[in-house]
């Protein structure tokens, strides 16, 4: 079964929606940032999920850039 991620990003690539891709890509990477500024607490988890749907997100940017015009 696809994860939430997978679903909304091929979604987007349907339609061709290639600025909320960035949009997403954008926050899950300011997201990312701020889970390896903290301490005091382990965020490996939480860190390896948002860089998960990190590398989902730019797989959709790279198959709209892919696309013939």
């Amino acid at each position: 079964m696809a994860s939430a991620i997978e679903l909304i990003v091929s979604a987007y690539v349907q339609v061709g929606d290639r600025t909320a891709l960035v949009g997403l890509l954008d926050h899950r990477k300011g997201i990312a940032k701020d889970l390896r500024s903290r301490t005091g607490f382990d965020f490996r988890v939480p860190l390896d999920a948002v860089e998960t749907e990190i590398e989902i997100i730019e797989a959709g940017v790279a198959k709209l850039d892919n696309l013939p015009p």
